[in-house]
């Protein structure tokens, strides 16, 4: 890891900006746009799922009470319309709300999963309320989303590993980076006014994972939105912020994480675009991404040998040292805190052979067959899942019958995971799903799938977002 040192900054805040203000438009690939189309379709969906969740009703009033006098962005899901700022910060804490969103994977042994970063939540947010109230093309959100992600995610790999180790939230901190480049791009911002929206954005940048398992997660995402909008709209009446913010000596990699690696940054924009490598990870179940390879591998066996709930004496997972630390609740009492418990997630599925929305609830985790099930599963570190590197998220998983069996499996990563991609019809049936439990009429909900479909051809936005009303 490069520390900064004092004296002539370096240029990497500006390399940056000037990859943000080119222009993207023509030259995404194509397989990249068709990545990226089903984490916008995605993210949506998980727009409507959230405001219909209790932190989702609580924001959206909040929201509603602010009022404003440039009401012009929609909160998804909701009849309610709130100025750009507010309908980004709406609009981001409902796609986490559920922890249901996709996931940065990462690139080296010591990157701790890509800093668990969930690109998706905060730039779609602050691009799409930008995108809604300037009256912008699908092409020119398409193009502001995949600068913002590609940003986030290559910002959140240079990052020393301390960053996430010591309590810092990416999806909250590196978020914000991510949502103001994207915000950049559709304004079609110089490389200097983008690195000082860059700079006053880093100064709000914040997340604490302490807060993992209460609303305060889901918040993370959606001050990340919001505080792009702030920053990029103070920009543009004047306001200034340092050049340098990423490598200062007191900028955000020395004050945040202790150090960073440069060269995980430059010459790597868009080369290769993260979306095509290592790629993002869309998830299946409504729980922390580090769950996944065990939900996954415990599924097979499950469903392979038709284990019943009264043949299990026990599930073993093993994993790295580093996923105790995240998937913190060992006895969860409720479904924010379920959503970080390997006990759970593995519990669910022996229950019931699913993990759904309907499934990660207050009530579901209070039930007495579940609270029973919860006590056979053994949650441990492994040796060998710990020498498999943190780019990875090993699960070791032995399922012990009563009857004396030992079925076992292993998994890097879950379904979702470019190495066992959801397809476009898997995540539009995700899609409906979400927007069945947000109350979206199915006619709407079609027509949404659509014009993601074909996004880049769409003249204006507000086409799009006019449908993603309850």
């Amino acid at each position: 890891m490069n520390q900064a040192s004092d004296g002539a900054p370096s240029s990497l805040t500006l390399h940056v900006a000037e990859f943000v203000s080119a222009r993207h438009e023509k030259s995404l690939p194509d397989n990249v746009i068709e990545l990226g189309r089903k984490s916008i379709l995605d993210g949506l969906g998980l727009a409507l799922a959230g405001a219909a969740c209790e932190c989702g009703r609580i924001v959206n009033d909040y929201v509603h009470d602010l009022g404003g006098n440039r009401a012009t962005c929609t909160v998804l899901g909701t009849g309610l319309k709130a100025p750009a700022r507010f309908a980004a910060f709406a609009n981001g804490i409902a796609i986490h709300a559920h922890d249901f969103d996709d996931t940065q994977l990462a690139m080296a042994p010591n990157r701790v999963y890509g800093l668990l970063m969930h690109p998706t939540a905060p730039v779609l947010a602050a691009v799409l309320a930008v995108a809604e109230r300037d009256g912008l093309s699908g092409s020119e959100m398409t193009a502001g989303y995949h600068v913002g992600i590609e940003v986030c995610c290559k910002v959140a790999e240079a990052a020393s590993p301390r960053h996430y180790q010591d309590g810092f939230h990416t999806t909250g901190t590196v978020g914000t980076f991510g949502a103001a480049a994207g915000i950049a791009n559709l304004l079609k911002l110089t490389p200097v006014a983008t690195a000082a929206v860059i700079g006053l954005a880093a100064s709000q940048s914040a997340g604490l994972r302490e807060n993992f398992g209460t609303m305060t997660k889901p918040f993370h995402p959606g001050r990340s939105a919001e505080s792009a909008v702030v920053a990029a709209d103070l920009v543009g009446r004047g306001f200034s912020a340092a050049s340098n913010i990423l490598e200062a000596r007191r900028g955000f990699y020395h004050a945040a994480c202790g150090g960073y690696d440069e060269a995980a940054i430059r010459g790597k924009l868009a080369a290769p675009w993260t979306f095509a490598n290592p790629g993002i990870s869309i998830k299946p179940h409504p729980s922390g991404s580090l769950t996944h390879p065990a939900m996954s591998a415990i599924l097979d066996l499950i469903e392979q040998h038709n284990v019943k709930p009264d043949q299990i004496r026990q599930i073993r997972v093993g994993t790295n040292h580093h996923m105790p630390t995240t998937l913190l609740h060992h006895n969860p009492g409720n479904e924010l805190e379920a959503k970080f418990s390997m006990q759970f997630s593995a519990a669910i599925l022996a229950l019931r052979r699913r993990a759904g929305l309907h499934e990660y609830t207050d009530e579901v985790v209070r039930l007495p067959e579940v609270r029973a099930m919860m006590e056979k599963v053994d949650f441990y570190v492994n040796d060998e899942a710990d020498a498999a590197g943190f780019d990875k998220m090993t699960c070791i998983v032995d399922i012990v019958l009563t009857d004396g069996r030992r079925l076992q499996g292993r998994a890097d990563f879950g379904k979702g995971s470019p190495a066992n991609p959801m397809s476009w019809e898997e995540v539009a049936e995700k899609f409906y799903g979400c927007a069945s439990y947000g109350g979206l009429a199915p006619q709407k909900a079609r027509e949404v799938v659509a014009m993601v479909a074909d996004l880049p051809s769409l003249p204006d936005v507000r086409k799009l977002t006019a449908k993603l009303t309850v």
